[in-house]
């Protein structure tokens, strides 16, 4: 396993065992030791699987504290623009965003610390897409932020969105609860 600190601090992308041969793929996602090594939580709580058609846009979500989560997310199926926000006060890199390609083709796992928004955008015709969370879904800390007004530059004007998702505010007007913590 590879693992590559993006340009915001905590982010990384995760390049996974891959073995391929006449069978088929084997491919490791995760492993606690290789985890624990580089600093990243290891110790997911529950598992959520999405299947989204092209053109959906999930996001931009997060749980606020004490409810906030790490999460670990990769695609299985198909291939997503998936961006992330940075809304941890103190960071070198508040409120900026980055967009990485998931795909299952790249085999490519993003791990997000607590603090950064997450979204992504299905390219493909449709995407299946698991991710973890060090905590358990809590409903009354669930919160957003407007896709639109988020800084990322999606690909698309008019994405098929849920209507929460579109009720969210905008970044400039979030008074963000996260703290940012140097390693």
């Amino acid at each position: 396993m590879k693992f590559s600190e993006l340009n915001i601090p905590g982010c990384f992308i995760i390049n996974p065992f891959h073995q391929k041969d006449r069978r088929g793929d084997f491919i490791k996602t995760f492993h606690e030791e290789k985890y624990k090594t580089h600093g990243l939580q290891s110790s997911f709580k529950e598992e959520f699987i999405s299947i989204s058609h092209k053109n959906v846009l999930r996001g931009m979500h997060f749980q606020i504290p004490p409810a906030a989560q790490d999460k670990l997310i990769y695609c299985i199926k198909g291939c997503i623009l998936d961006g992330f926000i940075d809304l941890r006060k103190g960071s070198p890199t508040f409120k900026n965003n980055l967009t990485v390609t998931l795909s299952e083709l790249n085999r490519d796992v993003l791990f997000l610390p607590k603090g950064i928004a997450h979204g992504f955008l299905t390219k493909s015709h449709e995407a299946i897409v698991v991710y973890k969370t060090s905590k358990i879904h809590c409903p009354q800390y669930d919160a957003g932020i407007l896709w639109q007004n988020c800084g990322i530059n999606w690909p698309i004007k008019n994405p098929i969105i849920s209507d929460r998702d579109q009720e969210f505010p905008v970044l400039n007007t979030f008074s963000s609860p996260f703290k940012y913590r140097l390693k």
